[in-house]
């Protein structure tokens, strides 16, 4: 049976177990023959198969991403579709391939930022996460990445502050932690008690960069 009909439209099921289930037995047994063929349908005139095979590729993503890396370009054309669940879907997809992929994606980080200032909480948030990921990985990728997102910090919702500095970190280091020291501690009056602790951990990880 085709590995498509196994997940949740086909097996008319509205929750998305079915989805994680099938990503799961793909991971597990390395089927790249099964995820090529759930690739192909991320292109397929029904929205909701398109939906539900995206979710299986970036559920397989956060479990074994080199299985997925060859579809990043897919994903990149998915944040100009016009189905918000395929755009936030596919910046999930990209966030989970960016260590693998770091050159192809930085290529196209125009793309990835209008979908950012475009598109929902979860593309935004995974949209920092994926230029943060691709900017540890190289000076050059650093040099133009980090003071965009700096700037997010910098103007996020308090809310935000600590989930954001916390995706950040990772391409910062001694010679550029000042600028996200600076943000971070003229933002403590903004954070919350309870996200104190949180924020506090942060910056004595930066200091000790």
């Amino acid at each position: 049976m085709p590995v498509l009909k196994e997940i949740a439209y086909y097996r008319n099921r509205r929750d998305e177990v079915p989805n994680q289930e099938l990503a799961q037995k793909l991971a597990a047994a390395k089927d790249r023959k099964g995820i090529r063929e759930i690739a192909e349908n991320l292109w397929n005139e029904n929205p909701q198969v398109q939906s539900d095979c995206l979710k299986v590729l970036y559920e397989i993503g956060f479990i074994k991403p080199d299985l997925i890396a060859d579809c990043a370009g897919d994903f990149l054309k998915l944040l100009q579709s016009k189905n918000n669940r395929l755009v936030w879907g596919g910046m999930i997809a990209l966030s989970t391939v960016a260590e693998i992929k770091a050159g192809e994606i930085f290529l196209r980080t125009k793309e990835i930022k209008h979908a950012m200032a475009n598109g929902s909480v979860i593309t935004l948030d995974n949209g920092i996460k994926t230029l943060a990921i691709i900017a540890s990985k190289k000076a050059p990728y650093q040099k133009q990445l980090l003071p965009f997102l700096l700037k997010y910090l910098a103007a996020c919702r308090p809310k935000d502050i600590p989930q954001y500095a916390e995706k950040i970190l990772v391409a910062v280091n001694n010679g550029n932690k000042k600028a996200l020291l600076k943000i971070l501690n003229e933002r403590l009056v903004d954070v919350k008690p309870s996200q104190l602790p949180r924020v506090k951990k942060i910056i004595k990880t930066a200091e000790a960069l």
